[in-house]
C-alpha cells in the first residue's frame, strides 16, 4: 500500500503526459458537459431550495484541489520540493481561491476578477498543461491541475447561468488592477528570491514546451509583451459583452 501512496502520490521521471491526446482533452470535453447540463437547468437549479449548497459543494472541491496541491508538496518528501518554487503567487491558484469565495458569498467583487482571470489567464494552462509532463492519468498531479484549472471555469458559468451575474466595465478594471498586483508580487519576489523564483513565468520561460517559449529571454521585454497580451486577452473577454450591450441600446433606441 506504501508503495502505491508514493507512486500515485509522487512525480514521474519519464514524460507520462502528451499534449493534445485524450487524456489531454477528456478533462476539457467532461468540464464542457457539466457546463452545458448547467445552461440546459438553469432555471430549475435556481429554483432547488438546497442550491445554496450547490455553490456550497463546488466551492469546498476547488478549495481541496487547491490546497492539495501544497499538502502533496509538503506530505511526500520523495519529491524535493523547495519552498521557494511553490509560494502561493499563481493566477490559476487564486482565481480558485477566489472563485470558491465567490461561490459562498455570491460576490460581484470576486466574479469580476475570477471572469477575467479564468479566461485569460488560464486558457494557457489548458492548451499547453505542461506542468504535468512527468504526472499522467496514473498520478494525484493530473486530477489536481485539471480540478484546479476547469473548476474555475464551472464556477464562473455556474454564477453566469444560475445568478445571471455578467462582468461590465468596473470589472475590467477590477480584474487589471488586481492582476497588476499579484503580477508585481510576482515581479518582487522573483527578484528577492533570486534564481529558481519564477512567478508568473516573468523572469524565464517554462521547462517544458509552451506558448511562453516564444516570449523573448529579456527580462523587462517579456514583462512589456506579456502586459500587452494580458491587455488585449481581458478585451477579448470582455467583448462579447460589449457588442451585446450596443446591439441592446441600438434595438431600444
Amino acid at each position: 500500500m506504501q508503495e502505491f501512496f508514493d507512486y500515485f502520490f509522487g512525480a514521474g521521471e519519464t514524460e507520462e503526459f502528451t499534449n493534445f491526446t485524450l487524456p489531454h482533452f477528456l478533462p476539457i470535453f467532461i468540464a464542457a458537459g457539466i457546463i452545458y447540463l448547467i445552461f440546459r437547468f438553469r432555471n430549475q437549479i435556481r429554483d432547488l431550495k438546497w442550491e445554496q449548497n450547490i455553490r456550497y459543494v463546488l466551492a469546498f472541491m476547488m478549495i481541496i484541489c487547491e490546497m492539495s496541491y501544497f499538502w502533496r508538496l509538503v506530505g511526500v518528501p520523495s519529491l524535493g520540493a523547495n519552498p521557494i518554487d511553490h509560494l502561493p503567487i499563481t493566477v490559476c491558484g487564486w482565481a480558485i481561491i477566489f472563485g470558491s469565495y465567490m461561490l459562498i458569498g455570491k460576490s460581484q467583487l470576486l466574479f469580476d476578477i475570477c471572469y477575467f482571470w479564468v479566461f485569460a489567464g488560464t486558457i494557457f494552462a489548458l492548451i499547453t498543461p505542461t506542468v504535468i509532463t512527468y504526472t499522467g492519468p496514473t498520478r494525484y498531479r493530473y486530477y489536481q491541475f485539471w480540478g484546479e484549472h476547469l473548476l474555475g471555469y464551472v464556477a464562473v458559468f455556474y454564477m453566469m447561468f444560475v445568478h445571471k451575474f455578467r462582468p461590465n466595465v468596473k470589472s475590467f478594471i477590477r480584474a487589471y488592477v488586481a492582476m497588476i498586483v499579484l503580477a508585481g508580487v510576482a515581479i518582487f519576489a522573483n527578484n528577492v528570491l533570486g534564481p529558481g523564483a519564477n512567478y508568473l513565468f516573468l523572469a524565464a520561460p517554462e521547462d517544458t514546451p509552451s506558448l511562453l517559449d516564444f516570449l523573448p529571454p529579456n527580462y523587462g521585454l517579456r514583462i512589456a509583451i506579456m502586459a500587452v497580451a494580458v491587455t488585449l486577452l481581458f478585451f477579448l473577454c470582455y467583448l462579447p459583452w460589449l457588442l451585446k450591450d450596443r446591439k441592446a441600446k441600438k434595438v431600444a433606441a
